[in-house]
């Protein structure tokens, strides 16, 4: 998802750049492109905020899946 975000991110930062190039800095058009690239890093803030953050046996486990400290057992 953050790959995602990034590149919209991106996108709108060379979009906002052209708006601005092309109206002036100092127009609406400008102002609004800008604040369209600051929703979106607000957005991938927001996400990274209320991503679950994984202890080090779950990376690990995340990483070697077949080691015995990662085995699940069903009751």
């Amino acid at each position: 998802m953050s790959n995602n975000i990034d590149t919209k991110i991106e996108q709108e930062r060379e979009e906002a750049r052209a708006v601005c190039d092309l109206e002036g800095a100092t127009s609406a058009e400008c102002a609004a492109a800008w604040d369209v690239v600051e929703e979106l890093q607000a957005d991938k803030s927001h996400q990274n905020q209320n991503a679950p953050k994984k202890n080090s046996l779950e990376v690990y486990c995340d990483d070697n899946p077949e080691a015995a400290e990662c085995r699940v057992y069903d009751d």
